[in-house]
């Protein structure tokens, strides 16, 4: 794809007709919008939008298609790999205002809402409908956003991803043309999925405005549970047996002995600085204490100790909490550093190997790092503390994280399971995709022939 050339005409002043106080272009709201979790520079968008409606947002891209200006969506900005930073100015396009619960058809336990919704607030709203929203990435990011880059977290090795959670949606394409995709039907014959298609594409295809989502009931009892082990290799083959065995776990969450030390220094926690496995089990009365017992008998079998269970909410959510809290945690590591935060996802029997390797490749190169992940897909993330200002070290950062994505392609696994692409892994789509590759930049070429929807992002 050709990049944009200089705008035909500056739109800065129709937005502000079309917005009024509601497009910003003070330095320091631009710089709020600048800033991000991870260690990437800051890049300043030439103003901040924030629409209040559909109508809104396909106006306001009307115009920037017509001026070729960049638009770069935004939530809660808490992603990791950069989607929101708007490095080619433009338009950071806050979409936080439009943050209404549309509906809720308990009956057919699905939910629809503007993208500024967080699954907090959506979670609060389903309280006393015995239903709840599962999807947990930690942060309380927004729905638009976690659709955007198809997020998962904790619970989903039992209730799925994003992809999964997403019936439907209503997008602005480049030009401000609004389409809708899917229904709230639970299958459909109908054509080409394009639901999916947005799923997932880090607001390089169009900019999402409302979702309908997939709801589950409450389970009728929850029970948590933490456990150490003497090596990372046994924790992982707990986990192995575990899954292999089909029991139903609701979570199921690695922590190496480093990541544990983070929580003792934010948290307090009081952990022995140790590997250890948090898992949590949903259902019924029995038949979650049924399997706590059993996946007790196996992490014993592996070397597990110390087992802590617990049924109180509050014992829960303070775990849960801690784990939530793990990109903060790891920073007390290494106070002043910023934190270089990278994940894979390879197939279950792969795990161990390539949680050993990260282990041992970033020993060999002097980096601190903590490792945690989500292990009952198969997906870990490593958190590497840095200062970016040292070549050498940025240096051993890049090489570790590029042999790690190379470890993950030749274990059958991707580059990234959660975290997406964004900036951080655009270099490894090549490897990622081959030939499919060239068919992305098709459907990108179409649906956004002027590449105004997020440059820089996901397609190198």
């Amino acid at each position: 794809m050709t990049l944009p050339g200089p705008a035909p005409r500056d739109p800065i002043p129709a937005l502000r007709d079309l917005l009024g106080e509601r497009l910003l272009t003070s330095e320091a709201v631009r710089a709020q919008h600048a800033e991000n979790e991870a260690w990437y520079p800051a890049a300043l968008p030439d103003a901040v939008a924030r629409p209040a409606s559909t109508e809104e947002v396909s106006r306001l891209l009307a115009l920037c298609h017509a001026a070729g200006m960049p638009v770069v969506a935004q939530g809660a900005r808490s992603s990791l790999e950069g989607h929101h930073l708007a490095i080619r100015g433009g338009i950071a396009l806050d979409l936080t205002g439009m943050d209404r619960v549309l509906a809720v058809h308990a009956e057919d336990l699905d939910a629809v809402v503007q993208p500024g919704v967080t699954r907090e607030t959506l979670n609060a709203h389903l309280r006393d409908t015995g239903l709840f929203f599962p999807i947990d990435p930690g942060a309380n990011a927004t729905l638009g956003g976690m659709a955007a880059t198809r997020a998962s977290g904790t619970t989903a090795v039992r209730y799925g991803t994003m992809r999964e959670a997403v019936l439907a949606l209503e997008v602005v394409q480049a030009d401000g043309t609004v389409i809708r995709t899917g229904s709230r039907a639970r299958k459909s014959a109908t054509g080409y999925d394009l639901t999916h298609l947005f799923v997932g594409s880090e607001g390089t295809l169009g900019i999402i405005t409302e979702l309908t989502l997939r709801l589950f009931g409450q389970p009728e009892a929850q029970s948590a549970a933490i456990c150490r082990f003497p090596s990372v290799a046994e924790a992982v083959a707990t986990v192995i047996a575990t899954i292999q065995m089909g029991l139903p776990i609701a979570r199921i969450e690695l922590v190496d002995a480093m990541m544990v030390r983070g929580f003792n220094l934010h948290a307090d926690a009081g952990l022995p600085e140790e590997p250890h496995l948090f898992v949590e089990f949903h259902g019924s009365e029995r038949g979650v204490a049924e399997t706590a017992a059993l996946f007790g008998e196996i992490a014993a079998d592996h070397g597990g100790q110390s087992f802590r269970w617990s049924q109180k909410p509050e014992e829960r959510r303070a775990l849960w909490s801690m784990r939530h809290n793990a990109h903060h945690a790891t920073r007390r590591l290494r106070p002043g550093a910023r934190t270089v935060s990278t994940d894979v996802c390879v197939p279950i029997s792969a795990l161990a190997e390539a949680v050993a390797v990260a282990q041992e490749e970033g020993r060999a190169r002097g980096l601190m790092q903590a490792i945690v992940g989500h292990v009952g897909d198969g997906n870990f993330h490593c958190g590497i503390l840095v200062d970016p200002e040292d070549a050498g070290e940025m240096k051993r950062v890049k090489e570790f994280t590029d042999l790690l994505s190379d470890l993950a392609l030749r274990l059958g696994g991707v580059v990234s399971g959660e975290h997406g692409i964004g900036m951080g892994k655009i270099g490894k789509m090549e490897a990622q995709h081959g030939p499919a590759l060239a068919t992305m930049r098709a459907m990108k070429e179409a649906l956004d022939p002027k590449g105004i929807l997020n440059p820089g992002k996901l397609l190198p």
